[in-house]
């Protein structure tokens, strides 16, 4: 049941879409059928209804068998972004940090990225990634078994273009100002369809150019190990372009079977320079250098689907896939105009998927998937640092280093409507995860086997499904990033001399092979209200546990490319943790959700979050022992308003967080302060094939500050500014 149209089978509904999330909404249609409908006998010839329409966003939420937010077209067009990280960090229960992702504020790793339902290729950038071509977004609250578990906080399921169900042709032309000069951005959906054939093909092409100004106060040993004072302000100038590419294949060979060809290319290069003003306070301070650095990145992705509904009650599928992730850049910085270090580096991640389940109907309203899914996936990198012509570390510089990691799995889930008020969704995963890093002839080897049973129970007070309780206990688990297993060290950029020490806040940087797996066990409850007029209310409550807590810890040792002790930061299975917290959301006109406030024909609607997070790592003292970057709450809000006089609509919108402190070791701590977006857009609409959107992104920017300190004599203060966008887009609908 996809947007235009939708093809339900009688007794297919629940095995047609078994495999996915929405196959929830399917098998409740077809409970609402009637508990004393005749059954078909198993073989016998179906009839087809065909039913065109379109379910809006807060249908898909609705009917999902597990906690779920839908955005469609609407939201994703609304601010005429271009680029989908700007689109995330509006939406509820989403923040950004930099270009990743974070749901209840937890960091990086723990909130699953999908494309299309499968994990985002290595290297894939949110920042780099045009609405235009995206279908809708799905946020989801818990793991499902025929998707990865590694989604302690969440996942977030971004599906691109699908093939039209007409012959489509969609023109958007943009240009944007943020410093220096326009930039300008494009894209073209083509689509076509020839009988059982379906074609969807979108490119677009961008370019960016910003510039952030920062403020970076020390107060740590300097070069002599001495005390020392500095003040540094910074100006970063960084500019680049790229296009993305998404073609997609549709052949229906018969009413049972189905083949698709998704594939994605995401190509660009980009340049960043740094420049500083110097001033010394104190002592013998160490200052970063001027640097110039350039360099590109290519993801290249391409899967395919084949679905096969067999007989009356049984349906398989089969996927296969492989993505190639390359970087490259070099770079030099400068000191009184001369070359201090020169940078070569260069990475490659390889994959290969190959996935697939049966799925049996037992009656209308229940079936059972069975499915496996298998990766193969490889990470090589070279680095050559040389400082002043003279490599950094003889013993690393320009040797290749890889970590490989093979990941299988199984599993099995039971999607049961029971009554026309009680469905729910039982599922186990089993994962066995093998990895191996290598580099200077060492190579470590580590496996590790993750179970991961889920229940999801829904309960509709109406059998119109307008109130639902949600509840979910489920096990999920992070693992770590390839990256993080090679052990490969990168020194200080304000210490590389080697033969010198460094400092606890500036610390050489390393991986660790031997990192395990975090494992979570997760509690969440929710309660959704479903207002006639679209409007939507919900409020809920998750707990996790998390067991073998992943953390860098900073220490001084003796390491082999020094020949005096360094501060080394390292990823470690620290510790266990808890986190909670509480979600609150509510979209729609004000007249619906206030009526006795609010004229209920009034063209207003309102939509906003408000998030409280606590966590508790237990190997660390109070009272800010919280989870690394996880702020005590975070909200949102935003209003859009449709004149009636003219074809026009405006809105705007605040994120906020405020400022916290963390203590990240018994030693070290982080202070960070508050953070705000402001973001308005205009759009006009002259016709059913032509609108036009203006925006301003980042209105009145406030300055992002953190002060790390270490023991009770090392400080850094740093702040950063960065600037207001402006854009503007016309799409035209050939």
């Amino acid at each position: 049941m996809k947007h235009q149209r939708s093809v339900i089978w009688n007794t297919l509904l629940a095995a047609g879409l078994t495999a996915t999330a929405t196959g929830a909404a399917w098998a409740q249609d077809a409970g609402g059928m009637g508990g004393d409908a005749p059954q078909k006998a198993p073989g016998s010839k179906l009839e087809r209804v065909e039913i065109m329409g379109k379910q809006g966003d807060n249908d898909l939420r609705r009917r999902a068998q597990i906690a779920k937010q839908v955005y469609g077209r609407e939201e994703l067009d609304k601010y005429g972004d271009n680029n989908v990280a700007d689109v995330l960090k509006r939406l509820p229960g989403v923040t950004m940090q930099g270009n990743s992702p974070r749901m209840r504020g937890l960091g990086s790793g723990y909130t699953l990225v999908l494309l299309n339902g499968d994990p985002a290729p290595p290297g894939f950038a949110l920042d780099q990634l045009d609405p235009a071509q995206v279908e809708r977004i799905e946020v989801t609250k818990g793991p499902t078994a025929n998707q990865s578990a590694q989604a302690v906080a969440g996942a977030i399921n971004i599906i691109l273009k699908e093939a039209p169900k007409s012959s489509q042709r969609d023109l958007r032309i943009g240009m944007g100002y943020s410093v220096d000069r326009p930039t300008v951005s494009g894209s073209f959906t083509v689509g076509e369809k020839w009988g059982g054939l379906s074609l969807s093909l979108p490119i677009s092409v961008f370019e960016w150019r910003n510039q952030n100004e920062a403020t970076v106060l020390r107060n740590a040993p300097g070069l002599d190990g001495q005390p020392a004072r500095s003040d540094q302000r910074e100006t970063q100038f960084n500019f680049g372009h790229g296009f993305n590419l998404g073609p997609r294949l549709n052949w229906k060979i018969s009413d049972d079977e189905t083949l698709t060809w998704q594939s994605f290319l995401q190509k660009g290069q980009w340049n960043n320079r740094s420049s500083y003003v110097r001033q010394t306070l104190q002592g013998q301070p160490s200052f970063d250098d001027d640097g110039a650095y350039k360099g590109g990145w290519q993801n290249a992705r391409s899967n395919a689907q084949w679905v096969n509904h067999f007989t009356s009650v049984d349906r398989i599928e089969l996927k296969a896939g492989f993505s190639s992730s390359m970087g490259a850049f070099d770079g030099q910085t400068y000191r009184q105009d001369t070359v201090q270090r020169s940078i070569l580096a260069d990475n490659a991640d390889l994959s290969v998927t190959q996935a697939g389940n049966y799925s049996h109907l037992i009656n209308d309203a229940h079936s059972l998937t069975l499915g496996w899914d298998l990766e193969w996936r490889q990470r090589d990198e070279k680095r050559t640092v040389t400082e002043k012509g003279v490599p950094q570390t003889t013993e690393f510089e320009g040797q290749p280093f890889g970590a490989r990691i093979e990941r299988t799995a199984l599993y099995l889930q039971d999607e049961w409507e029971i009554s026309k008020q009680w469905s729910t969704y039982l599922g186990v995963r089993g994962e066995r995860i093998a990895t191996r890093s290598q580099g200077n002839a060492a190579s470590l080897s580590n496996t590790s086997t993750v179970v991961t049973p889920m229940w999801h129970l829904n309960y509709k007070l109406d059998p119109a499904g307008k109130d639902i309780i949600r509840g979910s206990i489920t096990r999920s688990y992070k693992a770590p990033e390839l990256g993080s297993l090679l052990a490969r060290p990168s020194l200080s950029s304000l210490f590389p001399d080697t033969t010198k020490p460094n400092t606890e806040l500036s610390p050489d940087r390393i991986g660790n092979p031997e990192l395990l797996p975090e494992l979570a066990t997760g509690l969440d409850l929710a309660y959704e209200k479903y207002l006639s007029g679209g409007g939507m209310v919900s409020i809920g409550v998750f707990y996790r546990q998390v067991n073998d807590l992943m953390r860098s810890i900073t220490s001084l040792q003796t390491v082999s490319y020094a020949t005096a002790p360094r501060w080394v930061s390292q990823p470690v299975n620290f510790s266990k943790a808890q986190t909670a917290g509480l979600e609150l959301e509510v979209k729609g006109r004000v007249g619906e959700l206030a009526p006795s406030l609010f004229d209920p024909k009034l063209p207003l609607s309102v939509r906003g979050s408000l998030n409280y997070y606590q966590s508790r790592v237990d190997a660390l003292p109070g009272p800010n022992n919280r989870l690394d970057g996880q702020q005590p709450w975070s909200g949102n809000v935003g209003v859009d308003y449709r004149f009636s006089s003219v074809p026009m609509t405006m809105g705007g919108s605040l994120a906020f967080t405020p400022g916290y402190s963390t203590q990240q070791s018994l030693s070290q701590s982080l202070d960070q302060g508050r953070s705000r977006s402001v973001d308005m857009f205009a759009q006009w609409v002259f016709s059913r094939k032509v609108s036009m959107r203006v925006s301003a992104n980042n209105l009145f920017p406030a300055e992002n500050e953190s002060l790390a300190l270490a023991g009770g004599n090392s400080s850094i203060y740093t702040s950063r500014m960065g600037r207001t966008s402006f854009n503007a887009g016309v799409e035209i609908k050939l």
